[in-house]
């Protein structure tokens, strides 16, 4: 019997610190407050966004603190879960649901479950940084609209080419 209850245990602790996040931090057993910009970063939007942070998971919500850079963001895609966004950092701009979305920091922007949406890092502020919060109904990660996860979006002159020819041209001038 107490055998059974050692096995019963062991199965709910492996489960309970399950994320359907890779990489996220699962809340609760002995965890209940988490330094959000320390965490350790990971994609949240791999195949059509720029986006990454840490991101903790609890039973049945998740809270990123996520990073675009400017000139940086997702092309059109949706996802099961319903999402908030509070904007500390920077301007984001796109649409939800074909309307437009012009938030800068201390601004909520509401994305309804399943509702096609893009947002970037304008190209007229620092890099963005937003709380993302959404029920669990997945990871944090969805699905470029077109069906293909072909990489972010990226605005004219910010894409990573440009960056690393940036990076060339500051060591080049730091030489001098």
């Amino acid at each position: 019997m107490a055998a059974a209850k050692k096995a019963v245990k062991k199965a709910v602790k492996k489960t309970a610190s399950k994320t359907k996040t890779v990489g996220a931090i699962r809340a609760g057993n002995g965890q209940y407050h988490f330094r959000m910009a320390k965490l350790k970063k990971v994609p949240a939007g791999t195949g059509y966004s720029t986006s990454h942070g840490g991101v903790v998971e609890g039973s049945r919500i998740l809270v990123g603190y996520i990073h675009k850079p400017r000139g940086t963001g997702s092309r059109m895609h949706t996802h099961k879960n319903e999402q908030l966004n509070y904007v500390l950092q920077g301007t984001l701009v796109g649409s939800v649901n074909g309307k437009r979305v012009v938030a800068p920091a201390g601004t909520l922007i509401y994305i309804p479950a399943n509702a096609p949406h893009n947002l970037i890092s304008s190209t007229k502020d620092k890099d963005v940084i937003f709380l993302a919060i959404k029920d669990l109904s997945q990871g944090i990660i969805g699905m470029a609209v077109d069906g293909t996860m072909t990489g972010p979006h990226y605005e004219k002159g910010f894409g990573p080419a440009k960056k690393a020819a940036k990076k060339k041209s500051a060591k080049r001038t730091a030489r001098r």
